[in-house]
């Protein structure tokens, strides 16, 4: 080995060392400890990243609860109650019980009960056809049916259907974690209470038109007549620009407003069959 090249190694290896000791030095300066109790809560919640608890993912969700030293204000949709309460068994802290959610589509307007008009030929995204025109039936609130909700899915809860045009939620797998809600341009889909026995009733509209214009558009649209608010003993039920709406945190599930509505638009889900009445019966007996 000549002079030149032992002194290009002593060099290199010099300015190797150097460059070790700054980076060393700049690593402990900077460094950042984490609470090792991050990756026990991270282990405990189901690590769908779906963002349903309004973070980034499961990793966000558990640094953001370490820090808080609180379980108050978050959830974990995917893992419901019982993740919160396995995190709050090793944490040390109070989990509240929350009642399970579920996506619900408030919109009836298959293709039997609003027709198409016309027909649509562009990019089949609701996004994009939302920024184009009212819809193959006229109505400018209704499903689009292009399915981007069914897409924006991580849990294979929805599927479009090919008959009606609509999407249908699958009650066992929906995990309330809110995608398809963002992904509607219309906001059809609301998350609501799951209810005892997975029975709901809400209105399947959400057209504000008046009545007469709404029902040209779709036959079982809410025409704002007011029967089901008089109907309601538990003032669950408002009206507003022609459209009546729901509470489900007043509803009791009496049933009572289903029958009153003229053109069908409130829907009772997961119920028994409604028992004759003795007079009907008497009278298609007769």
């Amino acid at each position: 080995m000549n002079e030149i090249t032992l002194i290009s190694v002593i060099s290199l290896g010099s300015l190797g060392a150097i460059a070790a000791i700054v980076l060393y030095f700049v690593a402990q300066k900077f460094k950042v400890i984490e609470d090792p109790r991050i990756d026990v809560v991270e282990e405990k919640l189901p690590g769908a990243n779906c963002g349903g608890c309004g973070l980034a993912g499961c990793r966000a969700l558990a640094e953001a609860i370490v820090k808080a030293e609180s379980l108050e204000g978050f959830s974990c949709p995917p893992g419901g109650n019982e993740a919160m309460k396995d995190i709050a068994d090793a944490l040390g802290l109070v989990a509240e019980e929350s009642e399970p959610m579920i996506a619900v589509l408030r919109c009836n307007g298959t293709r039997e009960n609003s027709p198409p008009k016309v027909k649509y030929e562009g990019a089949t995204t609701c996004q994009f056809a939302h920024s184009l025109f009212s819809g193959e039936g006229g109505c400018p609130y209704g499903c689009l049916g292009c399915g981007d909700c069914v897409l924006a899915c991580s849990f294979d809860a929805m599927y479009m259907d090919e008959k009606t045009g609509l999407p249908v939620i699958i009650d066992d797998k929906c995990v309330a974690c809110g995608k398809c809600v963002q992904a509607c341009p219309r906001n059809i889909i609301q998350m609501r209470k799951k209810g005892k026995k997975s029975r709901r009733i809400f209105v399947s509209c959400i057209n504000t038109e008046k009545g007469g214009v709404a029902r040209k558009s779709c036959k079982v649209a809410c025409i704002g007549c007011g029967k089901c608010v008089k109907e309601c003993k538990f003032e669950a039920i408002t009206l507003e620009n022609f459209l009546a709406y729901i509470d489900y945190e007043k509803c009791k599930l009496c049933r009572k407003c289903p029958p009153v509505c003229p053109t069908g638009a409130i829907h009772e889900l997961n119920f028994p069959p409604r028992k004759e009445k003795k007079e009907e019966k008497a009278q298609e007996n007769a």
